[in-house]
């Protein structure tokens, strides 16, 4: 998907959701209420914290399908110390080095051992999510701070504080990734790894700071949840890590790696949002919801390589003309 063939992309994003927002505001009861504009936002603030690290690891050619098994493992741990009577002020940093280590461990097999990704975030998708439970088992720690877990619900009108951080992280994920050296050099290492070290790029230590960065995005949203919903279990977050790929994806990062903005990721994580909202409000069936999110993924994936292959099957005006 080449810069022009990007902007298209996202230009439709931005257009389906606002098709579909007006859709719902006038066909789905409910849905343009502040309180409801409010409860949307709020609900994809995981997810739209996971997809701003998760969009960096993609566009270096790299994928981490573990976060929300580290979201779970940061609110198991979470939930264990608060049970063992440390102060919140104190487990917060924790749970934040608990996401660090995990996406250390991650970094580390992929670039020391030369694991690939996938195979690696597989795996420690199922072993963090084991710790959870070994941790935690099944119990569920409800007795939380109510200043924490109301500022986490809290809003300034219908945007809620959390909302807010979001817009903060990404106004830096987005620095980052366009307008710093940091960010050119993922961009190079997705479009070609060879071509990358031979220009002087640490790839192996970038590849694995984007890792930790992942997993201490992950211990963020973990915090947030578990005092939005004011309960620590090992099973948060269980299946989000499905919504976060299908945000990075549909927003127009090439799974291949080397291309992709956060603009057209944020746009996706809210079309998404708004998509869940409204048939939610519609008494829509949690099979039709992944069902819904499934098809969009698919043709994050699909839509962009066909068109690709149909450029390629489309001569330019120059090789069309016959040679006189």
């Amino acid at each position: 998907m080449n810069t022009d063939a990007l902007r298209r992309w996202e230009t439709l994003i931005a257009v389906l959701l606002a098709g579909v927002a007006v859709w719902a505001s006038l066909s789905v009861d409910g849905f343009a209420n502040d309180s409801n504009v409010s409860f949307l936002l709020l609900d994809t603030t995981e997810i739209a914290l996971m997809a701003l690290t998760m969009t960096l690891v993609i566009v270096a050619a790299e994928i981490d399908l573990s976060v929300a098994s580290t979201l779970g493992l940061s609110c198991a741990v979470l939930g264990a110390l608060w049970n063992a009577g440390l102060p919140i002020e104190a487990i917060m940093p924790i749970c934040l080095l608990v996401g660090a280590a995990c996406g250390a461990v991650n970094g580390l097999l992929v670039t020391r051992l030369g694991l690939p990704s996938l195979a690696v975030t597989i795996g420690t998708f199922a072993l963090f999510r084991g710790l959870a439970y070994v941790i935690l088992g099944d119990q569920a720690v409800a007795d939380l701070p109510p200043a924490y877990t109301g500022l986490a619900t809290s809003s300034i009108g219908p945007v809620p504080l959390a909302t807010m951080l979001v817009a903060v992280l990404a106004v830096v994920a987005a620095l980052v990734l366009h307008a710093t050296g940091l960010g050119r050099s993922i961009v190079a290492i997705g479009a070609n790894v060879e071509a990358a070290y031979f220009s002087g790029i640490r790839v192996k230590r970038v590849k694995l700071w984007l890792f930790v960065a992942s997993g201490v995005m992950a211990s963020l949203a973990s915090l947030i949840y578990t005092f939005r919903y004011a309960s620590a279990r090992a099973d948060n977050g269980m299946g989000l890590e499905l919504a976060v790929v299908a945000a990075v994806l549909l927003g127009g990062v090439s799974i291949f790696g080397g291309k992709g903005t956060l603009p057209g990721v944020l746009m996706a994580v809210l079309l998404l949002g708004v998509v869940r909202n409204a048939l939610i409000l519609a008494d829509v069936a949690n099979e039709v919801l992944n069902f819904v999110t499934g098809l969009l993924l698919v043709a994050s994936v699909l839509a962009p390589n066909l068109g690709a292959a149909r450029r390629r099957r489309t001569p330019s005006p120059v090789e069309g003309k016959s040679v006189s």
